[in-house]
């Protein structure tokens, strides 16, 4: 069994460099890449959608490029430039650390992964909102709801009951086996285009919203997953700044400084 992590990128940064060997880089969009990274604009993708699809034209072009040579019990993930899998679960940020953020990443013998179907971000519980709620608050549009619709008959009702409740896996990220990824990419691939274009029909795609298509895939990814019932959920660090400084990467890896764990994992209370 294999296991491979992706980066996604919208710029190159030389901190993705640094991290372990299992974890690629991608990067997205419109920026030029080193030829050491994988870039989507190579291959069968939708690298034109990015703007509005955000990281999810990351897992299309995966997808369609680098699934066809993965057995389908191999493991695949998913993590963004500045979001970073931790490989443990927390419930509270820590805050004396004398060990480095980078032995604290993600690692392939993680115990966890031992007769499981997928990993989930740590979840956002929501207080005195459900999920419907708290996109309306956000995005103020109904086009959640809306595009229910354009879901298979089996799927519209167990997501809907997904967004009446107040538990969300946010940030599109996952880690789960190659069949699973590629029955998720055939489920919201083709509703993601219906949603997108009945937001582009209503002029919804602008400011803030300009990836409203990513913001709804975070809601079906959420859910897609939370269905399995062999899963785990693991916490992750979002970095700052300094971490991603390019000046700062040509002189030390900040990762593997002592200290560096602190202030980690990153915990959402609403």
């Amino acid at each position: 069994m294999k296991i491979k992590i992706f980066c996604t990128s919208i710029k190159y940064l030389k901190v993705i460099d640094k991290l372990p060997k299992y974890i690629n880089p991608i990067g997205l969009g419109i920026s030029k890449f080193p030829d050491h990274w994988l870039d989507e604009k190579k291959g069968t993708n939708i690298s034109n959608l990015n703007k509005h699809y955000g990281e999810l034209t990351g897992l299309y072009w995966i997808w369609k490029n680098i699934l066809p040579d993965m057995n389908d019990e191999d493991i695949i993930g998913n993590c963004h430039y500045r979001k970073l899998w931790l490989n443990n679960l927390y419930f509270k940020k820590i805050k004396i650390s004398f060990s480095s953020l980078n032995s604290n990443l993600f690692k392939p013998n993680n115990h966890n992964f031992k007769d499981i179907d997928c990993a989930q971000i740590q979840p956002i519980i929501f207080q005195k909102k459900n999920l419907i709620e708290d996109f309306m608050n956000i995005h103020k549009t109904d086009i959640l709801i809306k595009c229910a619709d354009f879901l298979k008959e089996e799927n519209k009702e167990l997501y809907l009951k997904h967004l009446r409740q107040n538990k969300l896996y946010p940030l599109n990220m996952f880690i789960t086996k190659v069949k699973f990824f590629k029955e998720y990419c055939e489920e919201i691939f083709p509703w993601l285009e219906k949603s997108f274009n009945l937001c582009i029909k209503k002029n919804l795609c602008v400011d803030y919203n300009m990836r409203l298509p990513a913001f709804l895939a975070e809601r079906f990814t959420s859910f897609w997953f939370s269905k399995f019932s062999r899963r785990v959920a693991l916490s992750y660090a979002r970095l700052g700044n300094i971490y991603l400084s390019n000046q700062l990467n040509n002189i030390i890896n900040p990762l593997k400084l002592p200290f560096t764990f602190t202030g980690y994992p990153t915990i959402h209370k609403y």
